[in-house]
């Protein structure tokens, strides 16, 4: 029997849609209404593996989403990239003037401002998860109450599309991690790129001494994240992602950055998801 995978959501959430395309299409997931509830999962051994996602080309990066993976020692063994259409649906038989509430992610909602400041008529509600939201429509044969979710659920619950990639940015994708515990962290063949988290002394040009190791090593720096350290004002932890050729080279700016560093985490080592 194949293990569990944990996803944010159910069947017909765009989480699901990641576990089917990185694991394959009868991937078994562990529905979790949270992402809390997703990181349960893999530390209680529902599941083996989780799919999380980090950050929208949209609305930008899901912040408590790294405080999860670095409190929880989580590693990070893959990443995904989906091109994200929102699409708003309803029970069949209904027009646009006839919605008076749409219930979504907020994050779902966030990517469609456009369209809903031009339908503004139309009441919004944040909810727990946009494939969620079109199971309850169908459930309780809500009438005047749309979804914004993916063409997957309105197939999966037999709802009607009013509203074709209504999100604002035509070329909206979302990054997800594919993530497991640190126990059950596997060697990834092939990897050329690093999640680090480091945290710095507070004086002037530290970080610009980081910058400048990856620099001189060929490290091509993709991300960087601030994120503050809980308790201490003012101080702030950074993430970032860097893709790199030879991972002996790697280890030589792991060793280099200790030392500069107050604290340096490797959040995981896996392969480009764009490549």
């Amino acid at each position: 029997m194949q293990e569990k995978i944990a996803i944010q959501g159910i069947k017909g959430s765009f989480h699901h849609q990641v576990a089917r395309e990185y694991f394959g299409k009868e991937v078994p997931v562990d529905e979790c209404q949270s992402f809390r509830e997703v990181v349960d999962s893999l530390l209680t051994n529902r599941s083996i593996s989780a799919v999380m996602a980090i950050e929208n080309s949209t609305a930008g990066t899901i912040l408590p989403n790294y405080a999860l993976i670095d409190d929880n020692n989580l590693q990070i063994k893959g990443e995904h990239y989906i091109p994200i259409f929102m699409n708003l649906m309803v029970l069949p038989g209904q027009k646009i003037s006839d919605i008076k509430k749409v219930c979504s992610h907020p994050m779902a909602l966030l990517q469609c401002q456009t369209f809903f400041k031009d339908h503004p008529h139309m009441e919004l509600i944040e909810d727990t998860d946009t494939a969620d939201v079109a199971k309850r429509i169908r459930e309780q044969n809500l009438k005047g109450v749309a979804a914004v979710a993916s063409k997957a659920a309105a197939e999966l619950f037999d709802l009607e599309i009013l509203g074709e990639g209504i999100q604002t940015m035509k070329s909206n994708s979302t990054r997800f991690l594919v993530l497991s515990s640190k126990n059950a962290a596997p060697v990834v063949t092939g990897a050329n790129k690093a999640s680090l988290k480091f945290v710095l002394e507070n004086k002037r040009g530290s970080l610009v001494s980081v910058l400048n190791i990856l620099r001189d090593f060929d490290l091509d720096m993709t991300k960087i994240q601030s994120v503050p350290v809980i308790d201490v004002p003012w101080k702030y932890a950074f993430f970032i992602d860097v893709l790199f050729q030879d991972e002996e080279e790697l280890k030589k700016v792991l060793s280099i950055l200790s030392e500069l560093t107050e604290e340096l985490k490797v959040l995981g080592i896996y392969k480009n998801g764009l490549l």
